[in-house]
């Protein structure tokens, strides 16, 4: 198996841990019902205290989430854009956008994760990119074509560590959807639940990733989430010692490609031309510069595409 193999592997290996919490809380739940009704139906303070911990560990999952969860969600998230998107086999390009990825991400204000960054290149033309929470972070060969020196790739990967340092991924899931499970939990203490209450509680956790999923691969971030993580990438460019520059000359390239009819990048992210003008209002003026050692290693890494 080569490395991109295991990496695979490792992003689609635990795509059922977040919904596996899920269920243990709901068993857990489970287990205190049979309890009550073979005591009758009485709740004895114990037992409502256990309840009132069920109900508060399914709150915190989505409202205070650890970073454990968090690498757990991302991976799940990870996995289901794997689904759509295979990995782009190419050992050298991976390595290559791991080790800049990587050093960009140590300048973020979130330089650890649970589980660490890992970046990966995707197979397809599309003009995209993923953030999962957690820091794994997906990026397209159509993309990465886009870029025509490091620091412009140095740009995207900054942007894509900027949704992960802003917990962006994580803000996607729908609070509201977890009510009604917390409710059942709750009102379901004195007694077995049911399958209908059983299967609901277990679709909001799904649902969580399926609102992450959704919103990278389909609506997109709001404007506000695009130019905060761009003013991120920014920031995080100009400490790693690159031209801040290069984000706005690499979206001037992705302008060159752009077509609000395409049902990627296009789809997902506000018009270059806006997140430029945000830039610029800001300072930050496109730039090409790049240093020639630099240059050296980008094409060298990009040559497959």
């Amino acid at each position: 198996m080569n490395k991109i193999s295991i990496l695979t592997t490792g992003f689609a290996a635990l795509a059922l841990a977040w919904a596996t919490t899920g269920c243990e809380m709901v068993n857990q739940a489970t287990a205190l019902a049979a309890d009550v009704a073979a005591a009758g139906g009485v709740i004895t303070p114990d037992q409502a205290e256990s309840t009132k911990r069920v109900g508060t560990a399914v709150t915190k999952t989505f409202q205070d989430i650890t970073p454990e969860q968090e690498y757990y969600v991302g991976r799940t998230v990870a996995a289901t854009v794997l689904g759509q998107y295979k990995a782009y086999p190419a050992d050298d390009l991976n390595g290559y956008l791991n080790r800049l990825g990587q050093a960009l991400a140590q300048f973020s204000t979130k330089p650890e994760t649970f589980g660490g960054y890992h970046f990966l290149a995707l197979d397809s033309d599309d003009i995209n990119a993923f953030a999962a929470p957690g820091g794994l972070i997906l990026v397209t060969r159509g993309l990465l074509k886009c870029c025509e020196n490091e620091d412009e790739l140095a740009a995207v990967l900054a942007h894509e560590i900027g949704h992960v340092e802003k917990v962006h991924g994580l803000r996607a899931i729908k609070t509201g959807r977890l009510g009604s499970a917390l409710t059942i939990l709750a009102v379901e203490a004195g007694k077995n639940l049911a399958g209908e209450q059983l299967a609901e509680v277990t679709k909001a956790f799904d649902e969580s990733i399926n609102d992450i999923s959704g919103t990278l691969m389909n609506s997109g971030y709001s404007r506000k989430l695009e130019y905060e993580a761009d003013a991120a990438a920014v920031a995080i460019l100009k400490q790693a010692g690159y031209n801040s520059g290069a984000l706005v000359a690499m979206l001037e390239n992705m302008a060159k490609n752009w077509d609000a009819s395409r049902k990627d990048f296009a789809a997902t992210h506000p018009a270059p031309a806006d997140r430029i003008r945000e830039l610029q209002k800001a300072g930050v003026t496109s730039s090409k510069a790049s240093a020639n050692a630099r240059q050296r290693r980008f094409l060298a890494a990009t040559q497959a595409l």
